[in-house]
């Protein structure tokens, strides 16, 4: 059996560099999400129509703001609140189902993205796929409020079962003076909380394997095609799944990492009691939506434009700064 040595206490050396790194990555976070965020919903703001592409964009990266601000609550609760001889605190298992009910909502909004990229970038050629297809295309909005409906009913689910087990682990606690029972207790209601939560990731997850899949698939038929009848390289068809298919690999690698992780973190916070694993944990977690956020504004042309667009204006404002400085006789018009 797997034995870690308990790391009950940690320096304050190293405190202060995951409260740096979790600062760091909230900031980053925060930012590429803002942004994207803000990219479109100023296009609603200006009444201008949004691509089924940009509403899940939207959705995704209001959904990831939460999510970021939820883990750095987490890695304050972490730092300077929750000790690891105690039985964890209530509002610490708050922040851990929060996070994952949330979280499990970022996976039903990448899933519909990945969906949308099957139906306009994977070819097929059987009727019922085309169909299938033509249907996703035209119901992303539908599909985007029947995923949050979903996630809503799993959250309230989770929720639900998660505070009447808090509430009978509270009551027992009450009439029982056994500190290690109590412990017990509190484990298995987190355990029993957290198996429970990650069962509503499932369908989710597997509807994004198979359509990542079935991209793939398209993706080898189409460079076969492609091989047999020109040797021209530049072809948009073959750019379209290159980049769709890196955005979503590159969720699909960052979820596996961050839910390993994830499930990681569950027994060195419970069983062996390493604070610094936790620690490690909490801040790969945090990086991995900020990471796939980054990805997605590289592969998007509105928001690659709108990066450049705020580039040029930090360009010219320093060098029209510059210029004043290098002739002081210049007026200042402001």
């Amino acid at each position: 059996m797997l034995t870690l040595t308990p790391v009950i206490t940690v320096s304050y050396e190293v405190k202060s560099a995951f409260l740096f790194l979790s600062a760091l990555e909230f900031a980053v976070g925060i930012l590429t999400n803002t942004f994207i965020f803000s990219v479109n919903f100023w296009d609603v703001v200006r009444r201008q129509p949004l691509s089924n592409c940009d509403l899940i964009l939207l959705s995704l990266s209001l959904t990831r703001l939460f999510l970021h601000a939820l883990l750095f609550l987490d890695a304050i609760q972490l730092i300077y609140f929750q000790r690891m001889k105690d039985p964890l605190s209530l509002s610490y298992q708050i922040i851990v189902m929060l996070w994952m009910v949330t979280n499990q909502a970022g996976l039903w909004l990448t899933t519909c993205l990945s969906l949308l990229y099957c139906s306009k970038i994977a070819r097929f050629s059987h009727t019922l796929l085309l169909c299938l297809a033509s249907w996703v295309s035209r119901k992303v909005p539908q599909m985007l409020l029947g995923a949050m409906v979903f996630s809503s009913i799993c959250t309230l689910i989770c929720l639900g079962d998660f505070f009447s087990r808090s509430g009978f682990g509270f009551t027992t606690m009450l009439f029982m003076n056994n500190t290690e029972l109590n412990l017990q207790i509190t484990k298995l209601n987190f355990y029993h909380s957290f198996i429970f939560c990650t069962l509503g990731s499932i369908p989710p997850f597997l509807l994004f394997l198979v359509s990542s899949g079935v991209l793939i698939v398209s993706l080898g038929r189409h460079m076969r095609t492609m091989k047999a009848k020109t040797k021209d390289s530049h072809d948009p068809s073959l750019e379209a799944h290159i980049k769709a298919l890196r955005s979503l690999v590159s969720f699909l690698c960052l979820y596996v990492v961050s839910f390993c992780a994830a499930l990681i973190s569950v027994p060195l916070l419970m069983l062996w009691r390493n604070k610094i694993g936790v620690m490690i944990c909490v801040g790969i977690l945090a990086a991995c939506p900020s990471i796939h956020a980054a990805i997605l504004i590289s592969g998007n042309a509105k928001l690659r434009r709108a990066v450049e667009t705020i580039l040029l204006w930090i360009q010219s404002s320093l060098k029209v700064r510059a210029d004043h400085r290098a002739d002081p006789r210049t007026p200042d018009l402001c």
